[in-house]
């Protein structure tokens, strides 16, 4: 059978911000629409950007289920290029055979609000979506708790989100979820998301996530 293959999605990309019409480009949602090919991303009030936190944090994640013996796909492989438009990513792990697709990425949300959250996508347009896909979700969310980040205060509900929206989940036809790590614009969020400790700390508890969902050692 060969080693489990997991699909590692780093939101945005390093180059979006300077090539809005490429990035603005009208793409496939998965559920009967279009949306942009991609957005530029967040960013702390101090200006660390999102993309170059959803790349770290994603490296660190790929070395450590490298290291317990999964085969990781990438969607990009630097910070520094524009795109893949969301449709791409969102097929990535049909195009990798993946056993688990993680997309990981950080809100831009009112300052006031703190927490993570994992998206999957609903309603559910096929089997992946409806069982896996949420079983991914919810193995992210317990190992998130247990590295001790506290569920998103302003979105979803116990550190869960439905949504219809993101075309990234409505296409995967391989279980799948969206990780916002933190509320890059509060403070206290920022400090976290800004530092070296703090993204170890995010890394180590989507690999744990991710081992459990597929019942590795963990």
């Amino acid at each position: 059978a060969g080693p489990p293959v997991v699909v590692l999605d780093p939101g945005h990309n390093g180059r979006n911000s300077r090539n809005l019409a490429e990035i603005n480009r009208q793409v496939p949602d998965g559920r009967g629409g279009t949306k942009p090919c991609n957005t530029t991303g967040t960013q702390t009030n101090a200006g660390y950007p999102e993309h170059a936190f959803t790349f770290d944090v994603a490296s660190r994640v790929a070395q450590q289920l490298t290291a317990a013996g999964v085969r990781v796909v990438m969607t990009r492989t630097d910070d520094d290029g524009v795109g893949p438009c969301v449709d791409e990513r969102g097929r990535a792990g049909e195009s990798a055979g993946a056993d688990a697709v993680v997309s990981i990425h950080a809100d831009g949300a009112a300052s006031r609000g703190t927490g993570f959250h994992v998206a999957f996508s609903d309603p559910p347009l096929n089997p992946a979506q409806e069982g896996p896909a949420r079983e991914l979700s919810v193995s992210l969310r317990d190992a998130m708790r247990a590295a001790g980040f506290a569920d998103s205060n302003y979105i979803g509900r116990d550190g869960l989100s439905p949504r219809a929206d993101l075309a990234g989940l409505s296409l995967a036809t391989r279980p799948t979820a969206l990780v916002e790590c933190a509320n890059m614009r509060n403070p206290h969020e920022a400090a976290v998301v800004s530092s070296e400790e703090g993204r170890a700390r995010y890394a180590a508890a989507l690999t744990q996530g991710v081992l459990a969902y597929l019942n590795l050692p963990h």
